[in-house]
C-alpha cells in the first residue's frame, strides 16, 4: 500500500503504486506517474513527470517543473526519470521544451542543489554534484561524474565515463572516456579508474590509450584523426569515440597543453 503524510496534496490525476511513500507537505501535481516502492521525503515538489520504481527523492527537490527558458508558453511536457536514482536535497529537474521530455535513465545520483535543466538527456549511473548544473539540451553518456559546481553549457555533449573537475566550465563536447577541467574546461587525459571500474579489460583500456593519442597528440587534425581510426580494426570503446566525435555539432574540447601559472606547484624556499 501507499503511505502518505496527511499534510501531503495529491492531485486526483496522479498515479502512485504500490509501496510508494510521501513525506509531510509534499506536494505531487496533475500528469504524474511515480512506480513501485518510491519514497519521496518532506516538501518535494512534483509535476508532469513519469517517475520510476525505488528512487529516493529527497526535501526540498523539485521534479518536472516548468523549464527555465523564455520561449515556454506551457505545453504539455514531460520529465522521464528512470528507476533507482537518488535525488538529494533542493535538486531541479526540469521538464521538456520543444522536443517534449527530460529523459534521464537509471541508478544515477543528483547531490544537494544540482539541477537538469530542460531537454536534457542523461544516460545511466551519473553522478551530479553538489551545485553542479547543466543547461538546456544537454546530452551525458552512462557512468559519467560531473564535480561540483561545474557547469556544462546548452547543446553540450559529455560522453560516457568521463570525469569533470570541480569548477569546470564546459562549453564544447567531451568525448567518452576522458577527465577534464578548468574553465573553460580541457581535456587532461583519460579516467583509467573509471574505465576499470565499469570493468573495461587491458585490451579495450590500451586501445583507448592508442586512440586518444592519435585524436590529441598526432598533430594531425580531428577529421584526419578519426579517418585513421576508421581504417583499422577498433575496438567497441574506441568505435564509440569515432561515433561521439563524428556527431559534434559544437565541436570537441581540445587538450590542456600546459598547466596555467595560477595553479602550479608553490616553491618551496
Amino acid at each position: 500500500m501507499t503511505k502518505i503524510h496527511p499534510t501531503a496534496i495529491i492531485h486526483s490525476s496522479a498515479q502512485l503504486a504500490e509501496g510508494v511513500e510521501v513525506g509531510p507537505y509534499t506536494l505531487i501535481g496533475e500528469d504524474v506517474v511515480i512506480g513501485p516502492n518510491t519514497w519521496l521525503g518532506p516538501h518535494c515538489v512534483v509535476e508532469h513527470a513519469r517517475i520510476g520504481r525505488d528512487n529516493k527523492i529527497h526535501a526540498g527537490a523539485c521534479l518536472g517543473t516548468p523549464p527555465q527558458d523564455f520561449k515556454y508558453n506551457g505545453e504539455p511536457t514531460l520529465l522521464i526519470l528512470g528507476d533507482k536514482n537518488i535525488v538529494r536535497e533542493y535538486v531541479t529537474l526540469n521538464r521538456g521544451t520543444t522536443t517534449g521530455k527530460t529523459v534521464i535513465g537509471n541508478e544515477c545520483m543528483f547531490m544537494a542543489y544540482s539541477h537538469v535543466g530542460h531537454d536534457c538527456r542523461v544516460g545511466n549511473g551519473l553522478v551530479l554534484v553538489n551545485s553542479a548544473a547543466l543547461a538546456g539540451h544537454v546530452e551525458v553518456g552512462d557512468n559519467t561524474i560531473i564535480g561540483g559546481m561545474a557547469g556544462i553549457h546548452q547543446f553540450a555533449r559529455i560522453g560516457s565515463l568521463v570525469m569533470l573537475g570541480a569548477g569546470a566550465m564546459a562549453g564544447l563536447d567531451i568525448p567518452p572516456f576522458c577527465t577534464a577541467q578548468g574553465d573553460r574546461a580541457k581535456i587532461v587525459g583519460l579516467n583509467l579508474i573509471g574505465m576499470r571500474r565499469a570493468g573495461i579489460g587491458r585490451e579495450g583500456v590500451s586501445s583507448v590509450k592508442e586512440a586518444f593519442k592519435t585524436l590529441f597528440s598526432s598533430g594531425w587534425t580531428m577529421k584526419e584523426a578519426v579517418e585513421k581510426l576508421k581504417s583499422e580494426p577498433m575496438t567497441s570503446q574506441v568505435a564509440l569515440m569515432v561515433d561521439f566525435i563524428e556527431k559534434t555539432k559544437r565541436g570537441i574540447t581540445g587538450l590542456r597543453k600546459s598547466v596555467p601559472e595560477e595553479e602550479e606547484e608553490p616553491v618551496s624556499v
